[in-house]
């Protein structure tokens, strides 16, 4: 049986029965920017890719993803809704919360989500997620989500002394007492993120809302947020009911809907 074989035997039959297409590759530029480039699938239904290595992995913001050959997971799926959900933009935060609990149930340990997009494992970057909305999707119904996972990184990079927060690295290997297979790795996070796309479908983020907060890693710690023309700086105290950063300053709370987070006990930079 070949990998993609291998893969779709362990996701669940609910979810297996809603991807139209699972490819498996040993190397592409992207895998959102392969799904980007594909066609739509139909409304209520998931495309699915996995790279063993990306050429020209990419984060939010453009940034550059980088995962030597054979050290991490990146997949994406793309998936239509039926229409055009409320606060679309908070489907990360949810995709978030899902992967968390699907590596748990892996066997991790010590995991955290930083607003919005990223996850965490003791205080360094275990992954990211990112969502990006289909250039050809009518009325901006499907999504493409991306995902990137440091599963086994090379010693050089593990324990190499970091720059700022986006350089302080972590992996599943530093998290776990036994990593499980590539299979069973992807077989899970897809499960979860088909999963979870339906119900932020039927019930939006409030249903992830809860979850989200227990996972927060900036709750509690000073903040800084860069904006275009403006600065927030002050204690980040949780998420709105919309996903919102919360951010206590001086002259009051303060919602941030986007901007680049700066923790300064950290010496970070990181969005």
């Amino acid at each position: 049986m070949n990998d993609a074989g291998v893969i779709l035997g362990r996701i669940g039959d609910s979810a297996r029965a809603a991807l139209d297409t699972f490819e498996v590759f040993e190397e592409l530029e992207s895998t959102n920017t392969y799904l980007l480039r594909q066609a739509r699938p139909a409304d209520g239904r998931f495309r699915a890719v996995l790279a063993k290595y990306q050429t020209a992995g990419r984060g939010r913001g453009d940034k550059v993803w980088h995962s030597p050959p054979g050290s991490g997971l990146c997949l994406s799926l793309a998936y239509s809704f039926a229409k055009v959900p409320r606060s679309l933009p908070t489907l990360t935060l949810a995709i978030g919360v899902a992967v968390a609990a699907a590596l748990e149930r892996l066997g991790a340990s010590g995991l955290a989500l930083k607003w919005p997009n990223d996850l965490v494992a003791r205080d360094g970057k275990l992954g990211g997620i990112l969502t990006e909305i289909h250039s050809n999707a009518e009325n901006a119904r499907t999504v493409v989500v991306g995902i990137g996972l440091n599963v086994d990184l090379p010693n050089s990079m593990r324990y190499a002394s970091p720059a700022s927060w986006s350089n302080r690295i972590s992996d599943l290997a530093a998290s776990m007492d036994q990593l499980p297979t590539r299979a069973e790795l992807a077989a899970a996070v897809i499960g979860s993120i088909i999963d979870a796309a339906r119900r932020f479908e039927r019930d939006g983020f409030g249903a992830f809302r809860e979850a989200w907060q227990e996972y927060d890693w900036l709750k509690g710690k000073r903040v800084s947020v860069r904006q275009v023309q403006h600065r927030i700086s002050g204690m980040a105290v949780g998420i709105d009911e919309d996903g919102a950063l919360l951010v206590k300053t001086e002259a009051g709370t303060e919602r941030v809907i986007s901007g680049s987070i700066e923790v300064p006990a950290y010496g970070v930079a990181c969005a």
